[in-house]
């Protein structure tokens, strides 16, 4: 495993934003995800793509291989050759790098889009949008859905929730 130091506040250990950003949020962790959903698997193909020197991508596949975004499997005995393929947890990420580049390309005009996301059978370019699961509503509204402490909130994270006013049923 690999050492390094948290950026993570005592008091945001149990923030799953934090816990979440210390894991996938540096900068060439988040393109080598992008180029394992690709189908990149190879060490040499992810150092090509992304131009990234050889320290330093080993730096980062050790680092998603501990987290357990990553698994390393052999593809060649002689000599011994592995590759790094994406584990259940690591795919479960597909929708946070989809919701990242739709709103990386939010802010562009059509034509200054050098990747868009389309319909693997028809082609079409799709808008990615974030919603509930249980009513289909968008999760955009800040005003309509905020943080809360949950179950297994400390007092520090009750407090932090309770110090926000609550939302006027007619705002709701």
């Amino acid at each position: 495993m690999v050492a390094v130091a948290s950026r993570i506040r005592l008091e945001d250990r149990e923030c799953p934003l934090s816990t979440t950003v210390e894991h996938v949020g540096e900068w060439w962790t988040l393109l080598i995800l992008h180029d394992a959903f690709d189908g990149y698997t190879r060490f040499d193909q992810f150092q090509e793509s992304l131009g990234i020197s050889s320290s330093m991508l080993t730096t980062r596949l050790k680092t998603l291989l501990a987290d357990g975004l990553l698994e390393r499997r052999p593809y060649q005995t002689s000599p011994v050759r592995h590759e790094y393929v994406l584990t259940e947890l690591g795919r479960s990420l597909r929708p946070v790098i989809v919701a990242l580049a739709a709103w990386g390309n939010s802010r562009l005009t059509p034509t200054e889009r050098s990747m868009i996301l389309v319909d693997a059978h028809s082609g079409e370019e799709v808008e990615p949008v974030v919603v509930d699961a249980k009513t289909g509503r968008r999760l955009d509204d800040s005003a309509a859905y905020v943080f809360t402490a949950g179950p297994a909130a400390s007092d520090a994270m009750r407090s932090r929730y309770a110090a926000w006013p609550a939302i006027p049923a007619e705002e709701a």
